[in-house]
């Protein structure tokens, strides 16, 4: 898992289910790691779905590492999606999660979305860190939207 080595850690999943050993959280949550430290967000993704499918628990762990896939890999909307697929299933959101998700939107450009994500932080009193707000200013200042960074600034230094 540490290497990103995701091709490896899909093929022993794969023999694993041919060798009729049961799937469990851990064993795939290091597999969607591998394949989040691989850069191969639809992969992670894929599996995911296979976890759901096998009624394998995805827990806070899972979806990290998965929403951090999807931003490393640009995919803003699918890291958004997580998030949402996360509270329906009442998962808990975790600053490190939520985080991931709002740099997935600063480098999409969506910076309504990142502001939008510290909202709901709050609202869910999950922690904005130093890195959640980093990343929601980087948004606004790519954006142009100045007067929205500074009012986070100043937010942050509060």
């Amino acid at each position: 898992e540490k290497g990103g080595q995701w091709d490896h850690a899909l093929r022993l999943l794969v023999e694993m289910t041919s060798s009729h050993t049961e799937l469990n959280t851990i064993t795939c949550s290091a597999a969607v790691s591998a394949c989040e430290k691989g850069g191969q967000w639809d992969q992670a993704l894929r599996l995911l779905v296979e976890m759901a499918s096998a009624h394998v628990e995805l827990n806070t762990i899972t979806y990290s590492a998965a929403v951090s896939a999807c931003e490393k890999g640009g995919q803003w909307d699918q890291a958004l999606r997580l998030l949402v697929e996360m509270t329906s299933s009442h998962t808990e959101l975790n600053t490190i999660t939520c985080s991931a998700a709002v740099s997935a939107c600063e480098k999409g450009g969506q910076w309504d979305q990142a502001l939008g994500l510290l909202v709901e932080m709050a609202s869910a009193h999950v922690e904005l860190n130093t890195i959640t707000y980093s990343a929601a200013v980087s948004a606004c200042e790519k954006g142009g939207q100045w007067d929205q960074a500074l009012r986070l600034l100043v937010e942050m230094a509060s």
